[in-house]
């Protein structure tokens, strides 16, 4: 293990507002995701990352070059083999936090690709297997409040993040904050009336 405390090995920005069509369109497949993934560990090349994936070089490379383009990763280090500069990329941020497109970037509304959907299909055999652990509460509190609790709901997704590689499996954390019609009590009355 190296004696790098901070995961990865490279520079990048804590938090990156996301609003462009080309970023959202990037963020939205899968496999660009599990890239996105690999390298908050450390910076990779496209072989290691089709290794890791189990998918051909030429289609990683492809994805890869979808991230670049859209600026959400960037060539952190190279490094010569054989006359080649062989290329190490990493992210651009360690969160990506998707915001409302502009309307004047021809699309509507907030985008939202829905992590929890994901985490629920991954979470599948671990649940069949009796090996999930997962919680759900609702709570009846201000908006202000709902974004200072998903601040610090985000300060430990990057705590969870650093924490030093090893062992034999790979786990998964989800997280979500969502406005609901779930019942609520009415107001308390008070012990005067």
């Amino acid at each position: 293990m190296s004696n790098n405390t901070r995961l990865p090995d490279y520079d990048l920005a804590d938090v990156t507002d996301v609003t462009a069509p080309a970023q959202l369109r990037a963020l939205a497949n899968p496999l660009r995701n599990a890239i996105l993934e690999l390298l908050l560990e450390r910076g990779a090349t496209v072989s290691e990352l089709a290794a890791a994936l189990g998918r051909p070089k030429s289609t990683v490379a492809h994805h890869v070059s979808v991230l670049v383009d859209a600026q959400l990763l960037k060539v952190v280090r190279t490094r010569r083999v054989r006359a080649i500069d062989e290329r190490y990329y990493g992210r651009t941020a360690r969160i990506f936090r998707v915001g409302t497109v502009s309307p004047t970037d021809g699309a509507e509304g907030p985008y939202c690709n829905n992590d929890l959907a994901l985490a629920a299909a991954e979470s599948a055999s671990a649940h069949q297997a009796d090996q999930l652990s997962s919680i759900v509460r609702h709570v009846r509190i201000p908006r202000e409040q709902a974004r200072e609790f998903w601040a610090r709901v985000l300060e430990l997704a990057n705590d969870y993040a650093q924490l030093p590689r090893g062992g034999d499996v790979v786990y998964g954390f989800a997280a979500g904050l969502y406005p609901t019609d779930y019942p609520a009590l009415p107001e308390a009355e008070s012990a005067a009336d």
